[in-house]
């Protein structure tokens, strides 16, 4: 019995290690016990190993277990699409240069979901020589090259992500991407459901967002700590 009770003392410890506790705001902010995304899954794929290596695809826990099973269900409603994350933040949270938020484990870069012309879905390349993916730019017609924006999987990834979140008792706060490719989004079939359940900003952000869409999760972070030079400690 006494083997037991350790047993599950130790378990208790380690899962409560696990558990992340972010402070601040996305673009004020820190994280402890960040954890590190997989590197791939059945159908994902992060969008660089040397990012990974270097450290910068690390989020809130909650947030990753809201992707994780995203994409789990997106494996059997979306059967056959591809799909990949880009830049999280470091495992302290803090500035997380070129991006202005990222900073407290809960925003996510999620790559734009293609199809190649024979309507294949396939990965955005992401390599040093385009930036990993953010230097791509797609025209009015969501076309990259022979590769054009599979909206009903993005659609679809946001959906799944939103469900994930408020199975957990948390919520999406906000999602961006292009405004003028937002139409497209809403022209699906889970259009009415992003209408009525996801927060899209409206307005043009400093970069475009249109090879990638950010997500900000909506988790309770501690927000009593004070600034030195203007970034909680």
């Amino acid at each position: 019995m006494k083997i037991f009770l350790c047993l599950l003392a130790v378990l208790s410890l380690s899962a409560k290690a696990q558990t992340s506790v972010c402070y601040g705001t996305t673009s004020n902010g820190r994280i402890e016990n960040a954890v590190k995304l997989p590197g791939e899954g059945d159908n994902f794929v992060g969008y660089s190993t040397i990012a990974s290596l270097i450290g910068r695809t690390y989020v809130h826990s909650q947030v990753k277990d809201i992707i994780i099973q995203a994409y789990r269900q997106l494996e059997t409603e979306q059967a056959g699409k591809v799909y990949k994350y880009a830049e999280t933040g470091w495992a302290q949270g803090g500035r997380f240069k070129p991006h202005k938020t990222h900073q407290n484990g809960l925003s996510v870069d999620f790559m734009t979901p293609v199809i190649e012309a024979d309507g294949k879905s396939v990965h955005l390349p992401t390599h040093p020589f385009n930036k990993f993916g953010y230097d791509i730019e797609f025209d009015a017609n969501g076309k990259y090259e022979a590769l054009t924006i599979d909206y009903l999987a993005l659609a679809a990834h946001i959906v799944a992500l939103h469900k994930a979140a408020k199975a957990q008792g948390v919520d999406l706060w906000r999602v961006i991407f292009d405004p003028k490719l937002q139409p497209n989004l809403f022209n699906t079939r889970y259009g009415d459901y992003l209408k009525k359940h996801v927060q899209f900003s409206r307005k043009a952000s400093w970069v475009r967002h249109d090879e990638h869409y950010h997500v900000d999760f909506a988790i309770p972070c501690v927000h009593s700590e004070t600034k030195n030079n203007g970034v909680i400690k």
